[in-house]
């Protein structure tokens, strides 16, 4: 529900701030007050086009906001998270900041929990949020898809098992027909990748690459282009370190042993010297063993480079040739082999996967067929009840001749079945039904809304209704029956109302004005929720124009009094 609306320089409105409850609200104020202006700011958080000509005067934007509590798990709550708002949690739910503003030069911007979003995705999230009726023409169930799935809502949790059902039945039967198609309309381009891929295969099966294996020959092939030099350092260094003959100056190993036994001959006396003696003694040891690998490695060096690194380069090259083909690396092409091993698994097969396919897609043929018409058949039966259930409400909301028809046809077998659903009013006995929306005034038109969001409340339930002078045109009784609808409604949902008629504002929950007020020639209006004594006087005014007179006032308290007791 929204907890709270706040208005700036949104036509007559310099700024404003409506705290609603739950249950019914009722706006009413005297004409041209800007009561309108409520239904558009909440109208402007739904996505509708912002109009610079609804901006204030000297102002530079004019915005709405609303904070919306909707309980834990709600699509609204979903699809603001996945926009990158942030949500303000507490037990069992959360709250949610929009807004929108529109500037003097036209521009409009969205806001949704903190951060800037498409305008399209605040209409998507508005969607789940409110519901308008008034006199343009946002109602909710204008599409043939918005009322089949309040028909579908109204079947009941039966018929909503079973829906699901066949849609998972559905997707999986068009899976399998896709794939059936494909395997016969691209046999042709399939058997060329089959050849293709065997090709390729083969190419990589014949050289046989090894994991690492590029690496590895790119080491051996640096190694061996340099082998002459390394042969030189690596006996240069030998020679210094053991050999005897290196010029005139004796070699390390011989230097080293020198200064161990020096520093032994006096180790006994000084133990820094036996410690230095003990660490000359491991040099000389390690000293020992770098020599023995120098020379290992001088003699493991191939004595025929040149042939082995020819060999080595024609390979290079082969394994090149693959990797320009199918991947950057010998691992990659390896890869792509296991991948493409698979591929080629599925391509031989087709024969096989198509009789198999069409086995399953003749099966799931009959299981659809069969709950399709499940589906049809209880949706006449939910058609006529929903049917019979607004029209006897109709009747109490001065629409006594009038009547709603459902229909329910066959058409093509779809993801929701094989129906296509319809609402049609028909004004009066002898008149041709016709769609809802264009068969009506656009008070009658609420008013058949109302008595569909009625019915509708208890199981297919949006948060918050607006509904703009949904009492067009009626008066008297009628207009009782109209506040008494609303009051039944907001037992389900939160309902805000804009409205002329006290009968309809006697049933309100609370009462909020809006008072048109002039100060040098600027014309302004103010926006206050009204106490009881004050809500007495205002409906005084709306039955009289006389909101001072006791006797207004008392027929208002009787309004009010009637209103509790019949609610």
């Amino acid at each position: 529900m929204i907890e709270e609306l706040r208005i700036r320089d949104l036509g007559v409105i310099a700024e404003a701030t409506l705290p609603l409850e739950p249950g019914f609200t009722v706006v009413t104020g005297e004409t041209g007050a800007g009561k309108t202006m409520v239904v558009t700011a909440v109208g402007l958080l739904l996505g509708a086009r912002g109009d610079s000509g609804t901006v204030r005067l000297t102002a530079k934007a004019a915005s709405s906001e609303a904070t919306v509590q909707l309980p834990s798990g709600h699509p609204a709550l979903l699809q603001a998270e996945e926009a990158g708002g942030e949500l303000e949690n507490y037990d069992g739910g959360s709250e949610l900041l929009l807004t929108r503003t529109v500037s003097a030069d036209g521009r409009s911007r969205a806001i949704v929990g903190g951060r800037a979003a498409p305008i399209a995705v605040l209409a998507e999230i508005g969607q789940q949020l409110v519901v308008v009726h008034g006199q343009s023409d946002q109602i909710r169930l204008k599409s043939a898809t918005a009322q089949r799935e309040a028909l579908d809502s109204f079947a009941g949790a039966d018929f909503t098992v079973l829906l699901r059902d066949y849609r998972g039945r559905y997707e999986r039967w068009r899976t399998v027909q896709q794939e059936l198609e494909e395997l016969r309309t691209q046999g042709r381009e399939r058997t060329l990748e089959a050849e293709q891929l065997s090709r390729a295969l083969a190419e990589i099966e014949a050289l046989d690459p090894q994991p690492g294996e590029d690496a590895e020959l790119k080491a051996e092939a640096i190694k061996l282009s340099n082998v002459e030099a390394l042969r030189l350092a690596a006996g240069q260094a030998h020679q210094a370190l053991i050999s005897e003959d290196f010029g005139e100056a004796p070699d390390a190993t011989t230097l080293v042993d020198s200064a161990k036994r020096a520093l032994e001959q006096v180790a006994e006396h000084d133990e820094v010297l036996r410690a230095s003696a003990e660490r000359v003694s491991e040099l000389g040891y390690l000293l020992a063993d770098v020599a023995a690998e120098l020379a290992s490695y001088v003699s493991g060096l191939d004595a025929d480079a040149p042939g082995r690194l020819a060999a080595i380069e024609d390979r290079r090259g082969e394994l090149a040739a693959l990797t320009r083909k199918y991947a950057p690396s010998v691992d990659e092409v390896l890869l792509w082999a296991e991948t493409s091993r698979r591929r080629l698994d599925e391509l031989q097969d087709d024969s096989a996967r198509i009789e198999e396919l069409q086995a399953e897609l003749e099966a799931a043929d009959a299981e659809l067929n069969g709950q399709a018409a499940e589906l049809s058949e209880r949706r006449r039966q939910a058609a006529k009840q929903l049917s019979e259930r607004v029209t006897a409400e109709l009747a109490a909301l001065a629409m006594a001749d009038a009547k709603l028809q459902i229909e329910v046809k066959d058409a093509s077998r779809g993801p929701y079945g094989a129906d296509e659903v319809a609402f049609l009013l028909q004004p009066h006995p002898g008149a041709p039904a016709r769609a809802v929306g264009k068969g009506a005034s656009g008070g009658e038109l609420s008013r058949v809304m109302l008595a569909i969001e009625v019915v509708l409340a208890a199981v297919d339930p949006v948060p918050t209704f607006v509904f703009d002078e949904v009492d067009a045109g009626v008066g008297g009784k009628a207009a009782v029956e109209i506040g008494r609808r609303l009051a039944m409604l907001a037992q389900h949902v939160q309902v805000l109302v804009v409205t002329h008629l006290p009968q309809v504002a006697a049933f309100a929950d609370s009462h909020i004005r809006v008072l048109k007020t002039s100060d040098g020639g600027f014309t302004s209006s103010d926006v206050h929720t009204l106490d009881e004594a004050e809500r007495v006087r205002e409906l005084a005014r709306m039955l009289a124009g006389q909101e001072d007179s006791a006797s207004a006032q008392a027929h208002a308290q009787e309004l009010l009094d009637e209103a509790r007791s019949s609610a």
